[in-house]
């Protein structure tokens, strides 16, 4: 296997050749597929343990998801964040102590690209340039086949030691088929090509799905629609942004600190949702059908407040659509101008055979930690999570396992092996002490405390001799 050096990622590429197309031999060099949140700490903790980075942006600027301008972006643009500064930033760059607890996505953006420059990573970006195939070659190396974003130029390949997938998982629309759908004659857009209230404004809305996106728009669509109506298939916990004068994440992290068990955690947070929020049956929405931590957590302080006010009347699931309205699952009929569908996202590698990531037949891969998949030592997935708390955090610790491994490999086989067998072993495990619902929305669920811990023992696992 060929030395990683950021040296020899410098050196002039040798011409090899596959299937009768040149391949640029880019000696000991990772590839980094996206330079948003996660690709952006991938390169900068690789740079940091000597290896040479290319990174492969197809947008025209860093940011990924928080860059709004970006096509594939999901931010609207009243997007703040939903976890807290301290539980979002990354640990070796803070945010602003200026900034306000839960930052606007412009700020967001404005903190990546500080990011890049001060860690000096947009050298390594190669921008306008979308990935094609990623496909494994000899001596566990990868062939990474490259064009110009919208397919113009000719396709390069070139061979790389590793490849770390960063290309995020929030931007691949999942579009429930509802019978009937095709003859509706009203407006019906997914949450991703939602961008601002002009949308809603003035028109009858039907909003469909309770994540934290379509609670959001439905608080927008309560204040600028003329009426507004809100759709979920189960009842969820709301809880607030503040509890007991601090951000709400902050003080479960808090009690999650204190290794409380579950159930402990589980009615000191149905407490706080008494004091704060009460019984929601009472505002119509219907009752939770799991327990606090089951679900990704719904945190929205105005949602509530909007059904409180008659300005969001929440309905029951979607039946069928027909050619002027929209029947429930209870026999009601709604007759809606714009129908958001904020039902979500799926994965998407459509640049890597499934078989690579273990990926089954519903969709979802296989991953150790969500980063190693078994089989492919020197391929490895980043910030595919969806934690309880911010994403940075995760994601920085997650990409200096990955390049502690890619050392480790070449300084301890022995325990490289260790640490395969482990991927192997347990690839697909779920790091949440709750049960969580098994669904899309959950696949890649993680308590962050749970996560951490178990991130901090493959780090002191993977630890380089010095």
């Amino acid at each position: 296997m060929s030395t990683f050096s950021d040296q020899e990622s410098h050196e002039p590429s040798a011409t090899l050749w596959r299937d009768g197309r040149p391949v640029y031999d880019r000696g000991g060099t990772v590839c980094v597929i996206g330079a948003g949140a996660s690709g952006l700490t991938a390169i900068k903790n690789l740079k940091e343990y000597g290896f040479g980075a290319d990174c492969y942006e197809r947008e025209t600027g860093v940011g990924g998801a928080w860059n709004w301008r970006h096509d594939r972006s999901p931010v609207y643009a009243s997007t703040h964040l939903i976890s807290s500064k301290p539980l979002t930033e990354y640990p070796d760059f803070p945010m602003p102590d200026n900034w306000p607890d839960y930052p606007h996505h412009s700020q967001l953006l404005s903190y990546l690209e500080r990011y890049a420059d001060h860690f000096d990573l947009r050298p390594h970006i190669w921008f306008g340039t979308e990935v094609v195939r990623v496909e494994p070659a000899d001596g566990d190396r990868w062939d990474v086949t490259t064009r110009s974003t919208g397919g113009y130029g000719a396709e390069r390949t070139s061979r790389y030691a590793a490849v770390v997938v960063a290309n995020g998982h929030n931007w691949s629309p999942k579009l429930p088929a509802y019978e009937g759908l095709d003859e509706f004659r009203g407006q019906v857009i997914h949450a991703s090509a939602y961008k601002d209230a002009t949308q809603v404004r003035g028109k009858r809305v039907l909003v469909v799905g309770a994540g934290n996106t379509g609670c959001d728009i439905a608080v927008e669509a309560g204040q600028q629609a003329a009426k507004c109506w809100h759709s979920t298939r189960r009842g969820y916990w709301y809880a607030p942004k503040y509890a007991f004068g601090r951000p709400a994440d902050q003080v479960g992290d808090a009690a999650g600190a204190y290794r409380l068990p579950l159930r402990v955690r589980q009615w000191m947070f149905h407490q706080m949702l008494k004091l704060t929020v009460g019984d929601l049956t009472r505002f119509g929405l219907p009752r939770p059908d799991h327990k606090v931590f089951e679900t990704h957590p719904i945190v929205n302080s105005h949602l509530v407040y909007q059904i409180g006010h008659g300005s969001i009347t929440p309905v029951p699931d979607v039946a069928r659509f027909r050619r002027n309205s929209v029947t429930l699952v209870d026999g009601q009929e709604v007759e809606p101008d714009l129908v958001v569908l904020a039902t979500g996202y799926l994965p998407r590698f459509e640049f890597l055979a499934p078989e690579v990531l273990g990926i089954d037949a519903s969709g979802r891969p296989a991953l150790y930690l969500n980063a190693f998949p078994r089989r492919h030592p020197t391929l490895a997935v980043a910030g595919l999570l969806q934690p309880d708390s911010g994403l940075f955090t995760m994601v920085h610790w997650q990409t200096v396992a990955i390049a502690r491994w890619l050392r480790l490999r070449e300084h301890a086989p022995d325990r490289a092996r260790a640490f395969t067998a482990r991927v192997d072993a347990e690839a697909g495990t779920r790091w949440h002490s709750a049960k969580v619902k098994e669904s899309t929305r959950h696949w890649f669920e993680i308590g962050h405390i749970d996560y951490l811990r178990a991130l901090q023992r493959t780090l002191d696992e993977l630890e380089v001799p010095a």
